[in-house]
């Protein structure tokens, strides 16, 4: 099986890219973050077509994440227990949605950003990933795959320049230690040994060039049980994907699997 996580930056803008993309790696299961569009504003009439079932999970333009498979889709969940709302008034926002694929539940997770240290979003993300990880422990007993855009980058080589982040979120100790929580509790980062840094990314600024300088994050993962982890035989970023014109700012990430 092949798996794949995208930060999409609108499902509807880039439906076409997506297409072709699930075509040309001939891809199973598809996680997306940042659909942008409630379930019935999406272009999913291509995608079934192409044989592709989908749950999808959105209340408006922002966040969105969804699951696209060729494989079934059972078992669809929104939200995991326990996920913290955020807003004035509170309110859940789309950004988890697991489902059932071919045996392999995976999870598609869209972070919350956090914006500055200092800002009570901060906060929200580091509930939102402790209870997160509180929910991640009760199901690494089957193969599951927890995948997505976590904006967090782990390690310093991870940016493309540590000292650029001084002041900001995604590379705080605070971050790194919820990121590190769930390899503690067994999960494995299966990408990093086929794609190890430094200058391996995975989220590009569309600001001053930053894609065609390599100034990137590498802050999307696919994080394994360890029964979905003993299955990994390969993985690569498609950064050729977030070249040209209407790339997402984000680059896909595959993972094969053995059957």
């Amino acid at each position: 099986m092949r798996l794949a996580t995208w930060n999409v930056n609108s499902l509807r803008s880039r439906i076409d890219r997506v297409e072709a993309f699930l075509q040309r790696h001939d891809i199973d299961v598809l996680a997306l973050q940042e659909t942008k569009a409630r379930e019935d504003q999406l272009p999913l009439l291509g995608l079934q077509g192409m044989g592709y079932d989908v749950a999808a999970a959105g209340y408006n333009q922002w966040n969105g994440v969804a699951v696209v498979s060729r494989v079934g889709l059972e078992d669809v969940e929104i939200g995991f227990p326990g996920m913290p709302t955020w807003g004035d008034p509170v309110a859940a926002e789309a950004r988890a949605l697991g489902a059932t694929c071919a045996g392999v539940r995976v999870w598609s997770l869209y972070v919350p950003n956090g914006r500055k240290p200092d800002d009570p979003h901060y906060v929200y993300k580091l509930d939102w990933l402790a209870r997160l990880r509180d929910a991640a422990r009760g199901w690494s007993a089957s193969p599951t795959a927890l995948v997505g855009d976590w904006n967090i980058a782990p390690q310093d080589d991870d940016v493309f320049d540590i000292t650029a982040f001084a002041t900001s979120t995604h590379v705080t100790p605070r971050e790194r230690a919820a990121f590190a929580g769930f390899l503690e509790d067994g999960y494995v980062d299966v990408v990093r040994p086929h794609a190890p840094g430094p200058d391996v990314y995975t989220y590009w600024d569309y600001y001053r060039q930053r894609f065609e300088r390599n100034r990137g994050m590498r802050i999307d993962f696919v994080l394994g049980s360890p029964g979905f982890a003993e299955r990994v035989t390969g993985a690569f970023i498609d950064r050729d994907e977030r070249a040209g014109a209407g790339a997402s700012d984000h680059a896909p990430v595959v993972v094969d699997l053995e059957d």
